[in-house]
């Protein structure tokens, strides 16, 4: 299903519930992200609107980026394999290949999930976009060594991306 596509001039005008249910799902299953961005508005482009909504997430303390960060879900994980991924995660993981993975590539992400997850208590993010399932598992590999304060960062990074993806494909040029 295609996603619904807005301009700037209309969500810088809906209502803000209508705002908020329109960016509802740029950051994964943390609407209050698009809560305050409404009463932000108007933005003068969909960068503004994108810095404003990273700097509402900077601005919310840790543990309300812990819980962001723990929306999301372990790339070909649980939650794929039983079909309860949100409509933009299960797009963006099968445009990046991971629903195409052999077992063997399937049982490495595991690993990695439950390897990634024992150390830093928070599922590993990436933005898959523009990688292939091989180019995640050696980003995986490489990431599951760095410190608590470095994935913490990371993380917030890779969802500042994925939030940009989305919301081009919601109203980007």
């Amino acid at each position: 299903m295609k996603a619904m596509r807005y301009t700037l001039e209309q969500l810088n005008t809906m209502s803000a519930d209508a705002f908020t249910a329109a960016l509802s799902g740029i950051f994964e299953h943390s609407p209050w992200v698009a809560v305050e961005a409404a009463g932000k508005r108007p933005y003068a482009s969909i960068d503004a609107l994108h810095k404003t909504m990273a700097g509402i997430v900077e601005a919310a303390g840790e543990d309300k980026q812990l819980a962001l960060i723990n929306a999301h879900p372990e790339l070909a994980g649980k939650a794929a394999v039983r079909g309860e991924l949100t409509e933009e995660s299960t797009r963006e993981q099968s445009g990046a290949g991971l629903s195409q993975c052999t077992q063997e590539e399937f049982d490495k992400l595991q690993s990695l999930n439950r390897a990634y997850r024992e150390k830093f208590g928070f599922p590993f993010i990436l933005a898959v976009r523009g990688y292939d399932r091989h180019g995640i598992i050696a980003n995986f590999e490489s990431r599951v060594n760095n410190s608590r304060a470095d994935e913490m960062r990371a993380s917030l990074d890779q969802i500042y991306r994925i939030a940009r993806f989305r919301l081009d494909d919601l109203a980007g040029a």
